[in-house]
């Protein structure tokens, strides 16, 4: 009786660990599904605050943006033309008076696929 129950217990063990790795396999591809909705346009920190401004602004101009973000024209022009190249925003170039004006809105390809983006990041956050 002993020896039965030691294989029982064996085999309840083998039956733990088995289900254990089986829902860690399934854990990683839940994970991989999830990583594989975030969007590398939006990693750095600029972009993600540049989208994140235009998410709650019908449109926004180069001097606030640059204020807001506390960064330098260069640094601002170079992650704008990234969103731009990725149709995630639309640039207006005019002049007011003498002076230019360039102002920016998210498309709605943009604000989608960051919803998305952002979305991702709060299903890793919240996988156990």
């Amino acid at each position: 009786m002993k020896e039965e129950n030691q294989f029982t217990n064996k085999n309840k063990i083998s039956i733990e660990i088995f289900a254990d790795i089986k829902n860690n396999k399934f854990k990683l591809k839940k994970v991989q599904s999830i990583i594989s909705n975030i969007n590398k346009v939006f990693e750095s920190r600029i972009r993600l605050g540049i989208m994140s401004i235009l998410m709650v602004n019908d449109e926004i101009d180069f001097i606030t943006l640059k204020e807001l973000l506390n960064i330098t024209d260069g640094n601002l022009a170079s992650h704008i033309k990234a969103l731009e190249r990725n149709k995630f925003i639309n640039v207006t170039k005019e002049f007011v008076g003498k002076k230019p004006r360039t102002t920016y809105i998210a498309t709605e390809d943009g604000k989608s696929q960051f919803k998305n983006h952002i979305s991702a990041i709060e299903k890793l956050l919240k996988n156990k």
